[in-house]
């Protein structure tokens, strides 16, 4: 799939001709609700053949809805006297056909709907995902996991089906209700005209609450998210959670927040609520207005039985559409407010990425020049004018109190953090002139935080790239994890559970490592990779580090000062700033921080 989104194609395509969908809705700005449904639209735009199909199938269903009316005026002025005008038995297979054609017609419109908005919520959800990957890492401080998971999965599916819906029962009821307004007309246009003087009164009614209900609507679909967050964090942290004992503060924060949810949705209901009644005593007052003016006018000679009842039975058809009609207000206004914060996110911006280079593999080394990294709203640099070179295939490590910048370092590398002044060159590129995709290709990162996919470990290992069993198997084998593999009754094909659940911690970090082998990166970072494992599982990752050394560069960052004594060299980090570098024996006897830290562990 290029970059282009699906439905930004689809507007690419439709131009500035004919948008009959979108224009369904107002005109109005960007944020707006109207602009939300009118994006919605173009994203349909692919699929209206059978947006076509369905509308004329409506039209075709609504066209037959005065013959039901015309049929019951007929049988009352030539059905009852001594001589029928027509053959008895066309009486039922016309009735029976009537309706089978109806039900036939209005069977077509609603499943080529169905299919069509089936197809705009796949593509939309492509674009939510295109969206989700390729976002600036800031919108990542602000959404959480599970109202992203939300966001793509369930949004589209709700906003497309309550606007559907509503459109459906627009073109039903909406072309049926138009159908029987024009019979009326044909009847008697004086009679007709009449019905639509509460027309006025009644576009006020239904603006007036509609308001309400934009307003009520927000508000409940935003507690919803936060509700969404709310259970996100019990799920996620639930280790958390029970270590402090917090199951009654969870859930008097769900309850709290599940009540004002309840409060915002009772609210919007009943707002909702108040259209159908209030527009139907509007509507009452022309129905009885034109049934006393049509009796006053029958009883003058001026219609037949037959025709006033032929105008009575489809002025009354009239309110049951009309009613569905007025109940449309809160599904379409719930689906823009639910599409509109779709296409918030789609339109997040990108990672931005000015490089054009491309690069295979690193050769010469990494060199860091004068490199001073400021974080936003810090008062004092992460990083301050850090001079550093790595020759290929050597092994640095990275040590120095907590907040000394080492893991800046690596997002600097790795391009997540941008530096405030200096470069940093790859075999004499800065990487700000290379891509970020074929930056980050040559580096493989294995950090405490172990991130597993929830498959097996054979997908595990062969993250996003060609599976291949047998070079999965050697992963394994230098990864250390190779026998326990063999011990699963599904071996490498066994489920690893929600990130990595049904492995100990040692298991997870080896099979980081083998996924790490497997991408055969050129730089691989170890990010305190050992710092919560048990001697044991600790020893394995060594040996697994150990047997990597000279064939990559290895970047370590550890305060287990015990992973970093054969490194060739070792940076000391404090305060952002370089204040020692050298081998394992050189900083002993120095006597200088990194000795200090090695005391300090040793008399742990």
């Amino acid at each position: 799939m290029d970059g282009a989104s699906t439905c930004a194609r689809a507007e690419a395509r439709q131009g500035r001709g004919r948008r009959w969908l979108a224009a369904l809705l107002p005109k109005s700005g960007p944020g707006s609700l109207g602009a939300a449904g009118k994006r919605l639209g173009r994203c349909m735009w692919p699929y209206r053949w059978a947006l076509g199909g369905g509308v004329l199938s409506f039209f075709g269903a609504a066209a037959l809805e005065p013959l039901a009316p015309a049929l019951l005026q007929r049988l009352l002025d030539h059905g009852f006297g001594p001589q029928l005008g027509f053959p008895l038995w066309i009486v039922p297979v016309v009735v029976v056909g009537l309706f089978a054609l109806r039900g036939l017609l209005s069977f077509c419109g609603t499943y080529l709907f169905a299919w069509s908005t089936s197809k705009g919520v796949l593509d939309l959800r492509r674009d939510l995902v295109r969206a989700l990957v390729h976002a600036d890492a800031r919108l990542f401080a602000s959404l959480s996991p599970g109202v992203a998971a939300a966001r793509v999965i369930n949004d589209p599916q709700n906003a497309t089906a309550s606007l559907s819906n509503a459109l459906t029962t627009l073109l039903k009821d909406g072309t049926s209700f138009v159908a029987l307004l024009g019979y009326l007309f044909y009847l008697n246009w004086r009679l007709a005209l009449v019905s639509l003087v509460t027309a006025p009164l009644l576009g006020w009614v239904v603006q007036r609450v509609k308001q309400r209900v934009v307003m009520l609507g927000a508000r409940s679909y935003e507690s919803q998210v936060r509700l969404t967050g709310i259970v996100d964090d019990i799920a996620r942290a639930w280790r958390v959670v029970r270590t402090f004992d917090a199951g009654d503060f969870e859930e008097a924060r769900f309850a709290a927040e599940a009540q004002r949810f309840r409060h915002a949705t009772v609210k919007s209901a009943a707002a909702a609520a108040l259209m159908s009644p209030l527009t139907q005593l509007v509507a009452s007052l022309g129905v009885a207005l034109i049934i006393t003016l049509a009796l006053l006018d029958a009883t003058r000679g001026g219609i037949t039985v037959g025709e006033f009842a032929a105008f009575v039975t489809a002025l009354l058809m009239t309110i049951s559409p009309l009613r569905r009609l007025t109940d449309v207000t809160q599904p379409v206004i719930t689906g823009l407010i639910v599409a509109r914060a779709c296409f918030e996110l789609v339109d997040t911006p990108a990672e931005p990425d000015s490089g054009e280079r491309e690069i295979d593999g690193v050769r010469q080394g990494i060199r860091l020049q004068a490199l001073t990294v400021m974080h936003p709203g810090a008062e004092h640099p992460a990083l301050a004018d850090l001079d550093l070179d790595v020759p290929a295939g050597q092994t640095l490590a990275l040590v120095g109190p907590s907040g000394g910048g080492k893991s800046t370092l690596v997002s600097t590398l790795l391009r997540f953090v941008t530096p405030s002044a200096g470069s940093v060159l790859i075999d004499g590129i800065d990487i700000a002139d290379i891509r970020k995709a074929s930056l980050r290709r040559q580096f493989a990162v294995v950090s405490q935080d172990i991130v597993l996919f929830d498959g097996t470990i054979e997908d595990n290992v062969a993250y996003a790239q060609p599976k291949d069993s047998a070079r999965v198997e050697r992963c394994l084998r230098a990864a250390h994890l190779w026998d326990f593999v063999q011990s699963l009754p599904e071996g490498m094909h066994t489920g690893v559970g929600t990130n990595g659940a049904r492995l100990s911690g040692g298991q997870r970090q080896r099979l980081a490592i083998a996924r790490a082998l497997y991408k055969e990166a050129a730089v691989w970072v170890f990010d305190e990779a050992t710092s919560a494992l048990d001697s044991e599982s600790e020893r394995i990752v060594h040996r697994a580090i150990e047997e990597q050394r000279g064939s990559r560069t290895l970047i370590l960052i550890a305060h287990r000062l015990s992973t970093v004594r054969r490194a060739d060299r070792i940076v000391v980090l404090s305060e952002g700033r370089m204040v020692e570098s050298g081998r394992h024996e050189e900083l002993l006897a120095a006597g200088g921080l990194y000795a200090g830290m090695v005391r300090a562990q040793t008399l742990d």
